[in-house]
């Protein structure tokens, strides 16, 4: 896969503060809050008891191991599929690797096939003043610059049931339109099950524009909550 240089992406140190990931942008220019710590912080009502009912049905300890091995799993997913993309020769023959190396495959024959050069992997992104994050690849896919993100998933999923996924795709590329003076309007979650299931998810146009604004209503309900509290 061929590399196109043409955007210069900062770097970054990654911290926890009072329980928040803060993203500290090329050496303390900006300290932002993370996009899943906005999204996580914004969760609606319905979405916090339907995981507390989730975690009460497994029990606490069996949710904390069905967490935790997803967790690993992704982890190990997307190492893989970084150093495929960098072309670096990369094996984890744990039991989570082997299961991790076979969802990559599927990811990188189904759809990383339809990528045809990337121009950054795990790339921060930022939006000034806002927040920042890390997105798994920017790349043309099928003819078109895009934002990507893999995802593992325990079992196959619906559209309706990945709201949070694409609400962070148009995140991300709301920054690097800002920064990088792009016009990004699509945005691709590639997804493996660890059956080894694939699934691709493509958001655009409008569909895009509507996750943007629903972001853009969750970072401003982020910054009222925390104003409320120092007041």
């Amino acid at each position: 896969m061929k590399h196109n240089k043409k955007f210069i992406y900062p770097k970054c140190v990654r911290s926890n503060v009072d329980g928040k990931r803060v993203y500290d942008i090329d050496g303390g220019k900006f300290k932002l809050p993370s996009v899943t710590t906005i999204l996580s912080h914004t969760q609606s009502a319905e979405k916090r008891e339907s995981l507390a009912a989730w975690r009460q049905r497994e029990g606490e300890e069996n949710a904390a191991r069905i967490v935790a091995s997803s967790g690993a799993r992704g982890t190990a997913m997307h190492k893989i599929l970084e150093k495929w993309i960098l072309e670096e020769g990369y094996m984890d023959m744990t039991t989570v690797g082997q299961e991790a190396h076979n969802m990559a495959k599927r990811v990188i024959e189904q759809g990383l096939c339809n990528v045809t050069e990337y121009y950054g992997s795990e790339t921060v992104l930022y939006y000034p003043g806002l927040y920042a994050g890390q997105t798994d690849l920017i790349a043309n896919h099928k003819g078109d610059m895009a934002v990507i993100d893999f995802k593992q998933t325990n079992k196959p999923k619906k559209r309706e049931w990945i709201e949070d996924y694409c609400i962070q795709l148009a995140a991300y590329t709301m920054a690097h339109n800002f920064v990088h003076r792009t016009n990004i309007s699509k945005g691709v979650i590639m997804m493996c099950s660890k059956d080894n299931f694939y699934q691709e998810f493509i958001i655009a146009g409008l569909e895009m524009k509507k996750y943007m604004h629903q972001w853009l209503k969750k970072v401003d309900q982020y910054y009222d909550e925390l104003k409320g509290k120092d007041e």
